[in-house]
């Protein structure tokens, strides 16, 4: 056989195992992405969708997901679940307003963080120790949050008045950057390298991946389990704390129903529902597809149960693309 006919055989061989090698759900999220974008642009130009401000508002109204939903890669990733993110959010966001309204900004803050770190190490401590499924867990973490926060207030809003706090936490600018913009930024940029160049992140992966092989090889799945989740509460506490301070108060209902859309951004932007492979970019692409999605049907004029409805069918796209690698 001729030198020629080889390499075209080689070249051959190298196309059909490409081909055969490609995972199209690696790319859903950029495609998908892309074709909202363009479609809303298209069809809602007069109305709007393409100003900066309108753009710059979709960043700030998808921040918390976004910021939650690093977190809540790092949960799936190992192969867990936090049904309770909202209702922290909405927790951390009424012990914080009610402790700078008492003692001032840091203690606030602290008591936020503290709130959501409580939560979060009870979750990882019933589901890492005693073997309690987390969604059960969480699902029942989800009343009791949200009823402590109602009964702490008395449903009544609690305002924050500290301008300091505001502008650092939700409603200032640095220059034309907005300050939930730049939380985001972070919150991304320490999740990537936390789960793809440090051993913690391999090992987050090795639990969800195969916990049995992953014990094996020295690694303490209960403590990665109960790291991951205690993280998440904290997270998530964090995010009621940006709702806070962009809405100038703590309530209650901040936070209601984002466990659902955190679990949808996570889960479009390439995460495996069954652990083991996770993206943090992705689940930044996931959280902005989501929020292109609610500005979109804003403007298009559709009512919020209508709203409710496509964001349910996203969910269910999500959990379908999803597979075991």
């Amino acid at each position: 056989m001729s030198e020629g006919a080889k390499s075209g055989r080689s070249i051959r061989a190298s196309l059909v195992r490409a081909r055969e090698e490609f995972d199209w759900r690696q790319y859903v999220i950029y495609i998908g992405f892309v074709a909202i974008f363009l479609f809303f642009a298209l069809t809602l130009s007069g109305e709007g969708f393409l100003t900066p401000n309108n753009l710059l508002n979709v960043f700030r109204q998808t921040a918390t997901i976004s910021v939650m939903a690093v977190a809540m890669t790092f949960v799936i990733g190992a192969a867990q679940i936090d049904l309770s993110v909202g209702a922290v959010a909405g927790l951390a966001s009424v012990t914080t307003a009610m402790a700078i309204s008492s003692f001032g900004v840091v203690p606030g803050v602290i008591a936020g963080l503290l709130t959501g770190f409580a939560v979060g190490a009870v979750n990882g401590a019933l589901v890492a120790y005693l073997a309690i499924p987390s969604f059960l867990v969480t699902l029942g973490m989800l009343g009791i949050a949200h009823g402590t926060a109602m009964w702490i207030t008395g449903t009544a809003p609690q305002p924050i008045l500290n301008d300091t706090y505001n502008n650092i936490f939700g409603s200032g600018d640095l220059g034309p950057i907005p300050s939930l913009a730049i939380w985001t930024a972070v919150a991304v940029i320490v999740g990537h390298v936390v789960l793809r160049k440090t051993p913690y992140g391999r090992r987050v992966l090795a639990t969800g991946g195969n916990a049995v092989a992953a014990r094996f090889s020295g690694i303490s799945t209960r403590a990665i389990t109960f790291s991951v989740l205690a993280v998440m509460g904290t997270v998530a506490a964090f995010g009621g704390m940006l709702y806070a301070g962009r809405l100038h108060s703590g309530r209650f209902q901040w936070g209601e129903g984002d466990e659902l859309s955190v679990i949808a951004a996570v889960i479009l932007g390439g995460t495996s529902l069954f652990g083991g492979r996770a993206t943090v970019i992705g689940a930044l692409l996931g959280s902005l597809m989501i929020g292109l999605i609610n500005n979109g049907l804003i403007l298009a004029g559709l009512e919020s149960s209508q709203q409710q409805i496509i964001r349910g069918v996203v969910i269910v796209l999500a959990v379908a693309l999803a597979r075991r690698k």
